[in-house]
């Protein structure tokens, strides 16, 4: 980043600050004095964990002020699509010749509660990579402290750094130098993947570290498909130098390459573009200003908020969503095929089952409200839970609860119901009489029957699918069912140009026999029985990862820890990064060593 300002003498000053990787290619030949003694002193505050940064600045000329100026000013007015390159272009030209002033060194440590989070997450079996424009000691140093990096991890460095290319660079030859360079980021992205096949037969761990310049040629159409393998498949991926372009084209290369969900949070402006490349942007809000904040769709304070915000509210969520979805399948379907079943019954004559006003209202009062209650308060296991087993999130990412098999489970559950609920009201009401002249059964009645037997069936089975219960919950599912009968006697009561079937149905036949009270009940809980079966032997000899953590809560042994331990080692897979990682490894090594060292 540089500014250009006149000093009190008059003069043109460009004063510019920016990665050591960056500034010393930008240097002069006469403003390189402090070099060597600069990078020593810049590669002790990496190696103790600071931030650095270079300094230096030029001279400009009124003319060639005048001369950049203009054409800034048409870069940052210009509409095309390439506005940014444009304006970047322009810069790079007036930001050259620097002469060094020197580095600067800024202590920036980890928020509290940063190494537990990200072992949380990794334990969740979300894989984390490192975006920074740190420098690779820093950066190196920081996957260590929140625990991306541990003792034992072998680690594939991918540098601009080596031998050849500093020769090249010596020689001056540009188009030589980029050719080189090149083919030397591909031979190490081979080297790594011959590593990462050895190590997958030994099972070890691997961490990927690449700087900057090495990130620019991996990013290459023809490089980037063969850096992506080799990331894949390693347990840590750390990104040093990154510029904000770069961050947001790793962030792509990974969104459109593997079709998985990606998650960028960061807390500056040169984390904007990654916010806005990734699925879901989280912003950080602090000392470094608000343009995170203002580019992202989600803002926490800090980052040790992600852990409750993605294995307790995200793990809610999509329980939730999946939920909700597929019961609005299943109370259509049972409302809609009792209509087609009808409809064949009465030789597709035309004539529907139930009044029009049953027909509007029944998405609008007696089944919706307890959907959107379970869309808003359902916890299949509390907040706790969900952070002392992160495999939870799991579920989500395997889509357990929103797959193919549980969308036509529930459709065939509708198509069932409604199948009990119309020829056992067919068959049941054929004979029987209503009303005090002994009528027998008319569609008025048939009609309200089903009706009141969807209207019970698809409320209860809500019911019973709720794991949290609350007065709203409560509220909302009995009082559609009751709401429904409250509908019936004003409506009913209407004049009968009004009501025209449901004219005083339910005052004259329904209610006074008893015999609709008992196909009711009998309808009800015949609807009921194979959804409860099958819950029943899921549960016992299928249980999902949630209801085996349930089973802790109602046996009351979410403190017993070696239960716990049983429980989580069922469903987890080994991680190789965290603090639970470090903890293992230390563990193996401690109960590998001889006897007598």
């Amino acid at each position: 980043m540089s500014v250009i300002l006149r000093s009190e003498e008059g003069k043109l000053l460009l004063l510019s600050k920016g990665a050591d990787s960056v500034m010393f290619e930008r240097l002069a030949k006469n403003g390189r004095e402090f070099e060597e003694q600069t990078k020593e002193h810049i590669n002790e505050y990496a190696d103790a964990g600071l931030r650095t940064l270079l300094l230096a600045y030029r001279e400009l000329d009124e003319e060639e002020y005048n001369e950049f100026n203009v054409e800034f000013t048409e870069a940052k007015n210009s509409l095309s699509a390439d506005r940014e390159e444009m304006i970047e272009e322009v810069a790079e030209k007036i930001e050259r010749d620097l002469i060094l002033l020197g580095a600067t060194a800024v202590e920036d440590k980890l928020q509290n509660g940063v190494p537990e989070c990200i072992d949380k997450l990794a334990q969740a079996g979300i894989k984390i990579w490192v975006l920074t424009g740190d420098k690779m000691e820093t950066a190196i140093n920081i996957g260590f402290a929140c625990s991306l990096l541990r003792q034992g991890m072998k680690q594939i460095v991918i540098s601009s750094e080596t031998p050849e290319s500093k020769a090249l660079e010596k020689v001056g030859d540009k188009s030589a130098i980029a050719v080189a360079f090149k083919a030397n980021v591909l031979r190490q992205i081979n080297e790594g993947k011959k590593l990462l096949t050895t190590s997958s037969e030994n099972s070890e761990a691997l961490a990927l570290i690449i700087d900057g310049k090495s990130l620019f040629c991996a990013l290459e159409d023809d490089v980037k498909d063969l850096f992506l393998e080799l990331a894949l498949g390693c347990a840590s991926v750390i990104c040093c130098r990154s510029s904000p372009k770069q961050k947001a084209l790793v962030t792509r290369l990974v969104k459109v390459k593997t079709g998985t969900t990606t998650l960028a949070i960061g807390d500056g402006a040169n984390d904007v573009g990654m916010l806005q490349e990734a699925d879901i942007g989280i912003g950080i809000s602090g000392i470094e200003g608000m343009q995170a904040v203002m580019s992202s769709d989600i803002a926490i304070a800090q980052f040790r908020y992600l852990e409750r915000l993605l294995l307790v509210h995200g793990h809610w969520c999509y329980r939730r969503i999946s939920t909700m979805i597929c019961y609005f399948f299943y109370k259509n379907i049972a409302f809609g095929f009792t209509l087609f079943f009808f409809e064949a019954y009465a030789s597709f004559s035309g004539q529907v089952a139930y009044n029009d006003w049953y027909l509007s209202l029944y998405n609008v009062f007696f089944t919706s409200l307890p959907v959107i209650a379970l869309g808003v308060f359902d916890q299949d296991v509390t907040a706790k839970l969900c952070l002392k087993f992160p495999l939870l999130y799991q579920e989500g990412v395997q889509n357990v609860l929103f797959s193919w098999f549980r969308i036509l489970g529930w459709s065939f559950n509708g198509v069932l119901s409604a199948t009990l609920i119309f020829f056992f009201c067919i068959r049941a009401m054929e004979h029987q009489a209503f009303r005090k002249g002994g009528e027998v059964v008319g569609l008025e009645i048939l009609g309200t029957t089903m009706y009141t037997c969807v209207v019970w069936v698809v409320n209860c089975q809500m019911a019973l699918s709720i794991n949290y219960f609350t007065y709203i919950q409560h509220l909302f599912i009995w009082g559609g069912i009751i709401f429904w009968y409250i509908f019936l006697l004003a409506y009913g009561a209407m004049d009968p140009n009004i009501s025209t079937t449901a004219y005083q149905v339910f005052v004259e036949a329904c209610a006074p026999a008893p015999f609709f009270w008992l196909l009711t009940v009998f309808v009800l809980i015949s609807s009921l029985i194979p959804y409860f079966t099958y819950a029943s032997i899921q549960l016992r000899f299928f249980p999902m990862y949630h209801q085996m953590i349930q089973w802790i809560r109602n046996d009351g042994q979410s403190n017993d820890l070696e239960y716990c331990h049983m429980v989580r080692q069922r469903s987890l897979r080994p991680t190789t990064v965290g603090f639970t990682a470090r903890f293992e490894a230390t563990s193996k090594r401690f109960e590998e060593k001889p006897e007598g060292h």
